[in-house]
């Protein structure tokens, strides 16, 4: 596939390594932290396996998304591969869900980190978030061929932090049953709440127009972050589960804390906050980033005003990264934002639904058009992990609560409304210059 290298594009910088820690490092988010104890009261010992179980779902979705980034690989990722097969005020929805979902998610994670910095210091949690923000803006600002060394950085000590948790508690492997859990159902159970901590692999294709040989690079970086990801959960659950049990785990609201604990005694709870910090770091900067190239991709397309699609000196959309970085400085002034959190998941659980229907869709419609990477197993011509996928993504769904449920759907109404009008006043004003 050839790429274009005009003044409106982006340097290609980024290879497999960058991009994969890039993955990894949005992956591994808040979810092991929070998710651990409630998934063990669900699967007891077995949790581990909720682990595995859940990065197996994910990977039906996840195939998906390789399969349409190494068609279409560019920066607006679900907003592009929407307008390959649904009207336009399809794909606008699709695109103004992720970016809104991205912009929530960077206010909320950094209020994380800002929680995180008081074990240390006494702050203002809404100001240290914002200096956060701007930190992050700034860095992202500067090209990511200069972020990305700072993502493969945090990425690399969020990935030391886990191990060094599962290196302090191996020697407990072998104490507890690990398959004295809850049966098949607690597996599912907990797979249903640890589903959650995968969200965000699809994040990486927001890069694919930084990335050199995007149409072989991203696939590639998509299934070894998520494969990383899922194993290095597993040990950890493995880890937990023997050094504290499943019971103790399954009532413990901060059980890396107590499995450092274990072996480190009063110190345990600043290791893992230290762990907690670069995660949440590493988290703000790559989903502003991502909310900066969906905005961007938008733009390129006329969905967004074109000022949102300029490149300074081709690497960074500098407007696009301002807009993300202030609407995320603004939530901060709302104050709980936890529910309109909750309700990105339930946008990102559709995106989900989508992209999996985009890919069964195209194989009907589109059977010959050359795909780099290939979703396998198909009868006929539809392809049956995809199906797979919808299904799954939907079952995963049920766990979310129903307020969540409605505010994500009142947000999409909201973009697809905001669509319509703005392509009446356009129309409008198109009709008067005639």
């Amino acid at each position: 596939m050839e790429e274009r290298q005009d003044s409106q594009t982006f340097q290609r910088v980024l290879g497999l390594p960058h991009l994969t820690a890039s993955g990894v490092g949005v992956i591994i988010g808040a979810g092991i932290y929070v998710l651990l104890g409630p998934a063990a009261q669900e699967a007891g010992a077995l949790v581990w396996m909720s682990f595995l179980l859940a990065g197996l779902l994910s990977a039906l979705s996840a195939l998906s998304y390789m399969e349409l980034a190494s068609m279409f690989p560019r920066a607006g990722s679900e907003h592009e591969f929407a307008r390959q097969v649904f009207p336009r005020w399809v794909s606008f929805t699709a695109g103004w869900a992720m970016t809104l979902a991205l912009i929530v998610a960077a206010a909320t994670v950094s209020l994380g980190f800002a929680r995180y910095v008081q074990v240390f210091f006494d702050v203002n949690v809404k100001w240290t978030a914002f200096a956060l923000l701007v930190f992050v803006a700034l860095v992202a600002a500067s090209g990511m061929k200069r972020a990305s060394w700072l993502i493969f950085g945090l990425s690399f000590a969020q990935v030391g932090g886990l191990i060094l948790v599962v290196v302090l508690g191996v020697d407990h492997v072998g104490d507890v049953d690990l398959f004295a859990g809850n049966g098949l159902s607690g597996v599912l159970a907990g797979s249903a709440l640890i589903f959650f901590a995968f969200i965000g692999f699809d994040e990486i294709i927001t890069l694919s127009e930084e990335t050199k040989d995007a149409s072989r690079t991203i696939p590639r970086a998509l299934l070894l972050s998520l494969s990383i990801s899922t194993i290095l959960y597993v040990l950890v659950a493995v880890v937990s589960v023997s050094v504290l049990g499943s019971q103790r785990l399954a009532n413990s609201k901060q059980p890396l804390t107590d499995v450092v604990l274990d072996a480190f005694g009063s110190g345990a709870g600043n290791i893992v906050s230290v762990i907690a910090l670069i995660t949440t770091m590493n988290t703000t900067l790559l989903v502003v980033t991502a909310a900066s190239r969906m905005a961007y991709g938008m733009a390129s397309q006329g969905d967004l005003p074109k000022v949102f699609a300029r490149l300074h000196n081709r690497f960074a959309p500098r407007n696009a990264i301002a807009a993300a970085f202030a609407l995320a400085a603004l939530l901060l002034l709302v104050g709980d934002i936890h529910q309109l959190a909750a309700a990105t998941d339930a946008l990102v659980y559709l995106m989900f639904v989508l992209v999996n229907v985009i890919v069964i869709v195209l194989r009907v419609r589109k059977p010959d058009v050359v795909r780099v990477f290939r979703v396998p197993l198909t009868i006929g011509l539809v392809p049956v992990l995809p199906v797979l996928g919808i299904a799954v993504t939907i079952l995963m769904s049920s766990q979310l609560e129903l307020s969540s449920v409605v505010l994500a759907t009142g947000l999409t109404l909201l973009g697809t409304t905001l669509f319509f009008v703005v392509s009446m006043v356009h129309g409008k004003q198109r009709a008067k210059q005639k």
